[in-house]
């Protein structure tokens, strides 16, 4: 077995055992923005039932980096490293699966910070040692592409290895949902409410308005940079929002879990 799969396998068993991740309730509206910023990236998540994940990747010196600004290759953590490699193994020790009772598709998004092309190219090279788990008919592993998307490069990409994360004037375009199953906005172009006292109903009705048209196209709704708040993930949620972005794990874990009433 090679060092990094054998590594990767050790960490999950340990991670499994210590935290019960099969027998966990996942929480489908969860969203980790910036996971790599966590103390343990993913795996934080993954505690927390999270079913999405944000990475930041770079393009530099032809491997894929994961960090927030440029990084310094010697330092940095690769794609493989921090998601590829245990996300892979934990679908093998799991029966195909992130979560061991849960047929529920686990979502990495992938920032592109770099040229999008230059990056997709060398990313389609990466994810080749995975494929197989991306392109069964019910994948347990999605990649969303997002930051600079090559979106017609990936479209006519017949590898379907990955999606996209959409825009609002994408949709009514014709991209199916496999290809697009996402649609993202950042709500400071929505609403300038900071998550205290009430949202005002014209924003409101924006936000309403667009959680309906992404749901015609039977795609899920995220909006980034929301007030990381309780009332912001109360309002989201009752608005039409199926993503909430956060930075905080284990209160909005609880959060939906309460509100779930598990």
């Amino acid at each position: 077995m090679p060092v990094k799969i054998k590594t990767a396998f050790c960490l999950l068993h340990i991670f499994v055992s210590s935290t019960c991740i099969g027998q966990v309730k996942v929480l489908e509206q969860a969203h980790a923005h910036n996971d790599y910023e966590h103390p343990r990236p993913l795996f934080d998540a993954l505690s927390y039932s999270f079913t999405s994940v944000e990475a930041d990747v770079h393009l530099i010196r032809n491997e894929l980096y994961v960090a927030h600004a440029t990084p310094i290759p010697n330092k940095a953590k690769t794609l493989a490293q921090l998601y590829l490699d245990p996300l892979d193994s934990l679908i093998k020790l799991n029966d195909g699966w992130v979560y061991k009772h849960s047929e529920s598709p686990f979502y990495l998004m992938i920032d592109i910070k770099t040229n999008g092309e230059e990056t997709y190219k060398k990313l389609i090279e990466v994810l080749n040692p995975y494929h197989d788990i991306l392109t069964k008919d019910k994948p347990p592993l999605i990649i969303i592409i997002s930051g600079n998307r090559p979106v017609e490069t990936i479209v006519r990409d017949k590898r379907h290895w990955v999606a996209l994360d959409g825009r609002p004037y994408e949709l009514g375009k014709g991209y199916d949902n496999k290809i697009m199953p996402i649609v993202s906005i950042d709500f400071k172009s929505l609403s300038s409410w900071k998550g205290k006292g009430d949202i005002s109903t014209e924003d409101l009705n924006k936000i309403t308005s667009l959680a309906q048209q992404v749901h015609q196209e039977r795609k899920r709704l995220r909006l980034w940079a929301i007030p990381d708040e309780p009332l912001a993930w109360e309002t989201l949620l009752n608005a039409g929002v199926d993503l909430i972005n956060t930075d905080r794990l284990e209160e909005l874990s609880n959060f939906i879990n309460n509100k779930n009433g598990h």
